[in-house]
């Protein structure tokens, strides 16, 4: 007659839950389909936040990544300077014992398309340029986060310019 489940025991009276109560219950089971909509909304905009975030820190974490292989350049520069008899910065962009692997890299962090050596040729937005005298050398690259040019060069500057490094030019433009 009653099982554990139907049966609801009160001193010597038996209820029974086969009532609209019980039925109620079971219907009443799952969400519906505006709720889950209102939730799936709620979910997409949060993730449009999340993720035009993620795109702000990438591109300021490329232009971490070009500053610190440029700064790494300067003192690679120095102690090739000192390597070669007479001292010189001639070969210092394409040397094995230059900053080639530091250009390389600036240029894989900033997306751009090439490393440009030759000192006759000025750099542009698409570029990472290198040029060395016996004197003095300057090196520049592409930022990915902002309008510029991240430059570093054998007097020691090291800084954001508006300006590439021009054609034959082997300091850091002024602006």
């Amino acid at each position: 007659m009653c099982n554990d489940y139907s049966c609801y025991f009160v001193g010597s009276y038996k209820y029974i839950f086969y009532t609209k109560f019980m039925i109620s219950i079971t219907r009443s089971r799952g969400f519906t389909l505006i709720e889950l909509l209102v939730v799936i909304a709620i979910i997409g905009i949060l993730a449009s936040v999340v993720l035009a975030s993620l795109n702000s820190a990438r591109s300021k974490g490329s232009d971490a990544a070009v500053k610190a292989n440029l700064n790494n350049a300067r003192a690679q520069a120095e102690m090739h300077y000192d390597s070669v008899s007479p001292n010189s910065y001639a070969t210092v962009c394409t040397a094995a014992t230059g900053i080639g692997v530091m250009l390389t890299g600036a240029q894989s962090a900033s997306g751009a398309t090439s490393v440009v050596t030759a000192n006759a040729t000025a750099g542009t937005a698409t570029t990472v340029v290198c040029h060395g005298s016996a004197t003095a050398w300057a090196a520049a690259a592409p930022l990915v986060s902002e309008v510029g040019y991240w430059c570093v060069d054998s007097a020691g500057v090291s800084a954001k310019r508006t300006n590439p490094v021009a054609a034959n030019g082997y300091a850091c433009p002024a602006t």
